[in-house]
């Protein structure tokens, strides 16, 4: 499935019910709530905050996909394309960030390539 295909799908889900999108700033705080949870999670197996022993670990792919599903709705609610976003971003990324690190061996070779 692509992005489009996900905003599509997320839209279906959301405008059957009568209150349709939230508000931005709603939006923006469930948002904030989701990476929260991605967050403590995170903490939880990485940090040095482990779980309490009555916790179940949580899934951190539901968790981001969490966070996913708001944006999309953040990006519905605004008339914003997001496969047109995120191909603008990646290019951005390119441009500005294409040189700042060490390429993998592979990736010199490929680069080489192309010359």
């Amino acid at each position: 499935m692509n992005i489009t295909d996900m905003q599509n799908e997320v839209d279906q889900w959301i405008t059957q019910f009568e209150e349709e999108y939230w508000h931005p700033l709603v939006l923006l705080a469930r948002l904030t709530e989701e990476v929260g949870e991605l967050a403590r999670e995170i903490n939880h197996r990485f940090g040095q905050k482990p779980k309490k022993s009555d916790e179940k670990e949580k899934d951190l792919a539901l968790e981001i996909a969490d966070i996913i599903f708001v944006l999309l709705c953040l990006a519905n609610s605004q008339g914003i394309n997001m496969e047109k976003a995120f191909q603008a971003t990646m290019e951005k990324y390119r441009l500005r960030d294409g040189n700042r690190w060490t390429l993998k061996e592979t990736k010199k070779e490929q680069a080489g390539d192309n010359d």
